[in-house]
């Protein structure tokens, strides 16, 4: 039987079964846009997830037209009359959203329809795949009230290139799906009739993979990134031996010697 939310919070619905935590943004009269509740209600689901060992994929979706259209009118009122130390911890909670995305064990997947916009297009990027139906867009336009997707850029520079992050973030505009498979921010672009279809199609495939070798990949490259290279290949010797003593790297093993 699914695990369905029966918390009384239903801005993010939850709902575990087949080893996907399925994470709803259910917003959709405000085109889901981000505030303190739903943030919260993300890394609540988010960790939920995580700490669930039937769970081996969580993907982010939304009800409704739009992805995420960024921060809603009351955050963006809020940011304007908040004081510094409201405003940091504000930030604060976004940047603990970002960082969690990429700390879980399991892989996080967006799962994006229509808009995805500043802080959303921030939350897309920050999982580790990305599916966009034809007709979503992707932008930051926070340039164009005077404000700077500061956290997000760390993760868009990372996607895609130097060029590509600061004709995105200083121009404003949105791009295509087809736009941001080719830039690196989107993983695949999928038919608008049949999205859902294919998403879950996509999904069954960490199904046929090790949930633990999938672990400790995604831990390893993200640890990369601040490392050089001799030190990247020092903590890929820890993973080496670390994936080599699992269970499922044994079992593994044998079945392949055994098909030989």
């Amino acid at each position: 039987m699914p695990a369905e939310d029966t918390s009384a919070n239903t801005t993010v619905l939850y709902e575990a079964a087949g080893g996907i935590a399925r994470l709803t943004l259910n917003r959709a009269e405000k085109r889901n846009a981000l505030n303190d509740e739903l943030i919260a209600a993300l890394k609540e689901s988010i960790t939920r997830a995580g700490k669930d060992e039937a769970v081996s994929t969580i993907l982010i979706a939304a009800a409704g037209a739009d992805f995420c259209s960024g921060a809603d009118l009351s955050a963006l009122q809020k940011i304007s009359t908040a004081s510094v130390e409201e405003n940091l911890a504000d930030a604060r909670s976004l940047m603990e959203l970002l960082i969690l995305i990429r700390s879980t064990r399991q892989p996080v997947i967006a799962a994006v329809k229509g808009r995805a916009l500043a802080g959303g297009c921030g939350l897309a990027s920050a999982c580790d795949i990305v599916l966009a139906a034809r007709s979503a867009r992707f932008g930051y336009p926070e340039v164009k009230i005077g404000f700077v997707p500061a956290m997000v850029m760390a993760i868009l520079r990372r996607n895609v290139s130097e060029k590509r992050a600061f004709e995105l973030i200083t121009l404003g505009r949105e791009i295509t799906a087809d736009e941001a498979v080719a830039i690196g921010l989107a993983n695949q672009v999928l038919d608008d009739e049949a999205f859902d279809d294919e998403v879950s199609s996509f999904i069954e495939q960490y199904a046929k993979v090790s949930s633990s070798a999938v672990a400790l990949t995604k831990s390893l490259l993200y640890q990369m990134d601040a490392m050089n290279f001799a030190d990247a290949l020092h903590c890929g010797v820890d993973v080496n031996v670390t994936a080599r003593m699992s269970e499922d790297c044994k079992q593994g093993i044998e079945r392949f010697l055994r098909r030989r």
